[in-house]
């Protein structure tokens, strides 16, 4: 059987080491020979132009480089064929590590440390222990739910909150809108995996901040944002950190990325900023699975990971 060929549309990164993973497989190609190419059979993609898919007779599968699937969604031309999620142990193990560093560095008070330090200032500081401090986390889907773990090992009380109600072993479950408020109020640091959709975008604001437990172990509540960029809106962080609605945060996306050079976010001496590198996609371990997927579908197997078209996600 023709396996035909894979269409490797990015921007943003230099696809090279991709490209010479899935050409050791297959026939791989940067750009169609027309809109309407016929021997393109699946789409590898991260933020592709507009309407690229729509007209590929015989596209089977769109897989998205990426854990997030909102670019791909936000697609007016987008054709009817399965988007494929990445899932992957390396990617999710990395958004772990990421999670518990962060609130690690938080709970043991280290932008305070740092600040003595530039000053020469020989300080200890009051120490709560772990199980005093509730981590909350939005988003209980691979990633999140990989999360509450490592927490729950290094002794934290750890929240949910989803929109489904999913339960976790070990985390205290918030569902649904009528759940949020209550899972803010119960919540010290709040990290933030969900997907970007359009229920979702703009939802971490200062209405939502303010629901944040404050007077807690911590002095202060914490956000951690490792989710989307535009789950969050820059300028109602900032107001919340200056009026001491949160304590710190740690920033590893934003609204505008790559970040602008004159955010305010970049000097705040109360704000940890990464370069969306939290969980990177690394197509040493990616490729792999994605090829195993074609050739499932090419057997008439159905597709694991596939995006809820009607949920975003």
């Amino acid at each position: 059987m023709d396996q035909g060929r894979i269409l490797l549309a990015v921007n943003g990164f230099n696809p090279q080491r991709w490209h010479e993973l899935f050409a050791a497989e297959r026939q791989v190609v940067l750009e169609a020979d027309g809109a309407a190419d016929p021997s393109i059979t699946y789409a590898v993609v991260w933020r592709h132009k507009p309407n690229l898919l729509a007209r590929l007779p015989n596209l089977r599968a769109i897989f998205s480089i990426g854990a997030g699937v909102d670019h791909i969604m936000t697609d007016p031309g987008l054709p009817d064929v399965p988007i494929i999620r990445v899932v992957d142990p390396n990617l999710t193990q990395h958004m772990s590590e990421y999670v518990l560093w962060r609130v690690l560095d938080h709970h043991r008070q280290s932008m305070a440390y740092r600040a003595q330090q530039s000053k020469k200032v020989w300080r200890d500081l009051p120490q709560r222990p772990a199980g005093d401090i509730a981590v909350g986390i939005m988003g209980l889907g691979e990633l999140g739910r990989t999360a509450a773990v490592g927490l729950r090992a290094a002794g934290f009380r750890i929240n949910g909150w989803s929109r489904n109600g999913r339960q976790v072993d070990g985390v205290t479950v918030f569902a649904g809108d009528g759940g949020l408020i209550p899972f803010l109020n119960s919540t010290d640091i709040l990290v933030v995996l969900l997907p970007l959709t359009p229920a979702t975008t703009g939802i971490v604001d200062y209405r939502l901040l303010r629901e944040l437990r404050r007077r807690n172990g911590l002095g202060g509540a914490v956000l951690i944002n490792a989710g989307r960029g535009k789950l969050q809106k820059d300028d109602d962080i900032l107001r919340a950190l200056e009026d001491g609605t949160l304590k710190e945060a740690s920033l590893d996306v934003f609204e505008v990325e790559p970040l602008p050079k004159t955010s305010p976010l970049w000097s705040h001496p109360r704000v940890f900023a990464t370069p969306h590198v939290a969980a990177t996609s690394d197509a040493n371990h990616l490729v792999g699975p994605m090829l195993a997927q074609m050739s499932a579908i090419e057997r008439g197997e159905a597709p694991s990971n596939v995006v809820d078209r009607a949920a975003g996600y």
